[in-house]
């Protein structure tokens, strides 16, 4: 059978199997079953499924994933990160857009500490926009920094998607988790920027309003008995990471323990909330483990079946540039990403993607810093994907938490300018890739 053949039955099983109802994992799993007996042998090829799925259960380089997860559910479920936005929002004065930029500034720090979008996206929804609501913010300022801040916990260690982003792209995760934060810093920057200059230009989307007047010491105290605190956990995590005192799994043990010390010495730690933050985990590592199986699977049957060799070769025959290239891969992101979620996407995308990576030559330097710096661009683009029309996951989370009245229309034409933002974003890591390098360069040395 031809290989393009072999990607069309493939992917289009996949698409079918979707289509039945079944979950994203079992409908992998179904394509897998019926691509290894026919592509790799019969019962030889299913076999070899099997030792995949032992083989991915035993990785040590996965623990990272149930670590993370694990630290941003103990913050959630404890409230330890609600006082933490409590104290960026005493901390903040009078300032345009004041709530946008709390927004902004306590997701970035819940960022640091969970690594769960929908988390980030659900908890600043519940807590800050009926607030703005209520202050008179347009929807156009109030919906969009939440959304687009959500998004950020992919890029900002601990990152669990990150972890499985490098684990099935065969990345190098403590150079990729790292490699996030100053494209993420740029990102923030960014947004905050524009909530400033658009508010001072338009008051009336933001309107001021009478805040308490503390003095300094009632606005930094909060700041620090709950923000430094917990700002502390990120350095224990990244720095253990960047001075080479620990591997990733490590680095996560270490950020998982300090979390729940945090909690504990809040008086905030709980059996209860120990107890659901310990299941929410289990359910998410369990599914984790099942999507690096598959993928691995998924991986063998295409490079069995020659399909892979044969797309590469397509692409090498065409003689096109590897900016073409690249911008092709980054547009099918795009465009998936407005109809699936991530998880889906990095399972069809990156067995693909990174044959083009290892082969083409696109002057970032070697294949290591080649592949981390795709990583942080996949990551990117999947961040920006959670905010697409017309299926953007973080598009209905966040109207699950907006008021009542608050329509889809409002919620994507606020966010628009955000994804402009990120693109941008995007663009400057094209042009300048070695600014996903600098703090990987550092832990080489």
């Amino acid at each position: 059978m031809e290989w393009y053949w072999t990607i069309a039955l493939l992917i289009g099983g996949l698409v079918f199997f979707m289509l039945l109802g079944l979950p994203v994992v079992f409908a992998f799993f179904a394509v897998n079953l019926i691509g290894a007996y026919f592509f790799m042998g019969g019962e030889k090829g299913l076999m070899q499924l099997v030792r995949n799925a032992i083989d991915s259960a035993q990785n040590f380089a996965l623990a990272p994933i149930p670590l993370f997860i694990f630290m941003g559910e103990i913050m959630f479920y404890t409230g330890v990160a609600a006082r933490a936005i409590d104290a960026v929002d005493k901390l903040i004065a009078r300032v345009p857009g004041r709530l946008s930029l709390v927004a902004i500034v306590g997701g970035t720090i819940f960022s640091s500490l969970s690594g769960s979008t929908i988390a980030n996206t659900a908890m600043l929804g519940s807590t800050l926009l009926p607030e703005m609501y209520k202050r008179g913010y347009q929807p156009s300022i109030s919906i969009g920094p939440i959304v687009a801040v959500g998004g950020l916990a992919m890029l900002i260690p601990p990152s669990a998607l990150a972890v499985l982003l490098g684990s099935i792209a065969k990345i190098p995760i403590g150079e990729l988790l790292v490699a996030s934060i100053i494209p993420a810093i740029i990102l923030a920057s960014l947004f905050f920027g524009y909530i400033i200059i658009r508010c001072a230009l338009n008051p009336s989307i933001a309107p001021s309003y009478d805040v308490s007047d503390l003095s300094w010491r009632d606005r930094l105290m909060p700041f620090v008995k709950y923000v430094l605190p917990l700002m502390s956990i990120f350095v224990v995590v990244v720095g253990s990471i960047v001075g080479g005192i620990a591997t990733p799994t490590e680095s996560a043990a270490l950020g998982a323990i300090a979390a729940l010390v945090a909690a504990a010495c809040y008086r905030k730690l709980t059996w209860e909330s120990f107890l659901i933050s310990t299941t929410h985990t289990l359910r998410f590592t369990v599914m984790t483990l099942f999507i690096i199986c598959g993928s691995i699977t998924f991986s063998q049957i295409l490079a069995f079946s020659e399909a892979s060799n044969g797309l590469v070769g397509l692409v090498s025959d065409a003689e096109l540039a590897p900016l073409t290239v690249l911008i092709m891969m980054l547009g099918i992101l795009l465009f998936l990403g407005c109809f699936m979620d991530q998880v889906s996407m990095m399972m069809i995308t990156m067995p693909i993607f990174m044959q083009f990576v290892e082969t083409l030559d696109f002057g970032v330097g070697d294949l290591q810093a080649t592949q981390v710096w795709f990583g942080v661009l996949a990551l990117m683009l999947l961040e920006i994907s959670l905010a697409t029309p017309p299926f953007g996951l973080l598009l209905f989370v966040a109207k699950g938490a907006a008021p009542e009245g608050t329509t889809m229309g409002q919620i994507i034409s606020s966010v628009l300018p955000f994804i402009g933002m990120a693109m941008l974003v995007v663009a400057l890591l094209i042009a300048v890739p070695q600014l996903t390098l600098i703090i990987p360069n550092l832990i080489a040395r």
